[in-house]
C-alpha cells in the first residue's frame, strides 16, 4: 500500500515491514491506535450484519431531538430505513457523535484504503505532536466543526470527511516531502488532497463532497492547531 503514495514516511513505516504485526499494532500512538481499532471492530461487525449503517449514520435531530415525521426529508428517508433494520429511534442517540466517524463501510478494499491512510497520517501528525494531548484536542476541535457543519452539507458519515482534514493539515505542515504516485509522478506533500480528488473523479466520476469538505475545514484548522511541529 505504500507504493500507492510513496514518500514521507516515518520510523513507523519502517517498523510495519521490520516487526510482527502485533508489535506495530501497539508502537502506533494511543489516538490512532484506538481509531483504527474501533474502524475495522465497526466495519466486521457490520459486514456480519450485528449492526447495520443505520445505527450509525449522524443526524442531529437523531442524536438531540426525538424524530418528528414530516421534517427535514433527506433525514426521514434515511430513519425510516433505520426502522426497517429494527434501530431505535424514538429516543436521543448520543454515540452516533462518535460512530459517524468510525464507519467507512463493510469489509473491502475501500475500507483498507481509508485505514491506510488514518495509520500513515494520522499516526505521523499524532507522533509529531507535543503530547498526545495537543493531537487530542485537534481531533476534537476539528470533530467539532465537522458535527455542527454536517447538517448543512447533508453529511451522514464523517470518518472520511475526518480523515481528509488530517491528510490536508499533514501535507501543509510537511510542503518540502516529495511523494510518488506508483513511481508514475511526484509531487509536493501539499499536493496529495488534490491529487485524490483528481483520482476520485477519474475512478468514480464525480466530485467527492466529503474529501472537499475537509479540506475546507483542515484549511480553516491549520492556523489553529498548536503543538505539532
Amino acid at each position: 500500500m505504500d507504493a500507492l503514495f510513496g514518500g514521507g514516511g516515518g520510523a513507523g513505516d519502517a517498523a510495519l515491514g521490520q516487526f510482527p504485526l502485533e508489535q506495530w499494532f501497539f508502537e502506533m500512538p494511543v489516538c490512532t491506535r484506538w481509531w483504527t481499532t474501533a474502524t475495522i471492530l465497526t466495519g466486521v461487525l457490520v459486514q456480519c450484519h450485528i449492526i447495520t449503517p443505520f445505527q450509525l449514520f449522524y443526524s442531529f435531530r437523531a442524536v438531540f431531538h426525538k424524530s418528528q415525521v414530516g421534517q427535514d426529508l433527506w433525514i426521514d428517508i434515511i430513519e425510516r430505513g433505520a426502522q426497517k433494520q429494527g434501530a431505535d429511534i424514538g429516543s436521543q442517540q448520543y454515540w452516533r457523535l462518535l460512530t459517524t466517524f468510525i464507519y467507512f463501510g463493510p469489509l473491502s478494499f475501500n475500507l483498507i484504503f481509508h485505514i491506510f491512510f488514518i495509520q500513515r497520517y494520522a499516526r505521523m501528525l499524532e507522533e509529531s505532536a507535543v503530547s498526545p494531548a495537543h493531537f487530542s484536542w485537534m481531533m476534537g476541535y476539528a470533530a467539532t466543526t465537522l458535527l455542527c457543519l454536517a447538517p448543512f452539507f447533508h453529511q451522514a458519515f464523517l470518518g472520511t470527511t475526518l480523515s481528509s482534514t488530517l491528510v490536508y493539515i499533514w501535507s501543509r505542515r510537511h510542503p518540502d516531502t516529495m511523494l510518488s504516485f506508483l513511481g508514475m509522478f511526484t509531487f509536493r506533500a501539499p499536493w496529495l488532497p488534490f491529487v485524490m480528488i483528481g483520482l476520485s473523479v477519474v475512478f468514480h466520476g464525480h466530485w467527492p463532497k466529503d474529501e472537499l469538505f475537509g479540506i475546507a475545514v483542515g484549511h480553516g484548522k491549520l492556523h489553529h492547531v498548536q503543538g505539532i511541529e
